[in-house]
């Protein structure tokens, strides 16, 4: 019985360094992408011996803190109201997500030079079925061109949200005019030819 009580307490000890290991690489990586595994496991309160026991690689601390980052921001996105005209419903959504993005593009760095291209693609499929969603619905109201592929549609949302946190780190952007400039682009691209563009500004109605 001991021994059940002891294995149960080291499961649980363990548990708590893998928390606060993943907690610390968020926090660290979202300051510096090029934070050290000793900064992150001396943050986390443990020894690099104890972090190399349950990560093999700065690769796998990058992969569990992209993972926390992206299942902590599908819960902000399942609040998002993507009902109503698909137009507003993507305003909104760019809104929601762009601040994801916003609060995460360094540990977003990290991941990209750590990760695979089809590992990033992988952690953001939750985000990615929305946008699907959105754009299927979006095409089959007229609301969006039908012309290009819809995963097309959905990889360049994500491609002009990420190259606004570029823009941001290199200093030609700022956060507060962020969403409404990925907003205005992807409503470019996403409108058939010959239709014109809707402006859809802050409150702005259609």
């Amino acid at each position: 019985m001991g021994s059940k009580n002891s294995t149960t307490a080291k499961r649980a000890d363990a548990l708590r360094s893998i928390e606060a290991i993943v907690q610390a690489a968020a926090e660290c990586l979202g300051r510096n992408p090029d934070a050290s595994l000793s900064e992150i496991a001396r943050a986390a309160g443990v020894g690099r011996v104890t972090l190399y026991g349950h990560f093999a690689s700065r690769a796998e601390v990058v992969d569990a803190a992209m993972s926390r980052a992206l299942d902590r921001g599908n819960e902000v996105l399942d609040t998002v109201d993507l009902t109503g005209d698909p137009r507003l419903a993507l305003s909104r959504y760019v809104e929601a997500g762009w601040h994801l993005v916003d609060q995460a593009r360094a540990l977003l760095a990290a991941a990209q030079r750590e990760l695979s291209a089809g590992r990033i693609l992988e952690l953001h499929a939750g985000p990615a079925a929305r946008v699907e969603a959105l754009v299927a619905r979006g095409r089959a109201e007229g609301a969006f061109r039908t012309d290009l592929p819809t995963a097309w549609m959905v990889n360049v949302l994500h491609a002009v949200m990420h190259s606004a946190a570029e823009e941001i780190r290199a200093g030609r952007l700022t956060s507060d005019h962020a969403a409404g400039h990925i907003t205005a682009t992807v409503l470019a691209a996403f409108t058939a030819p010959g239709i014109p563009v809707p402006d859809i500004g802050a409150g702005a109605h259609l």
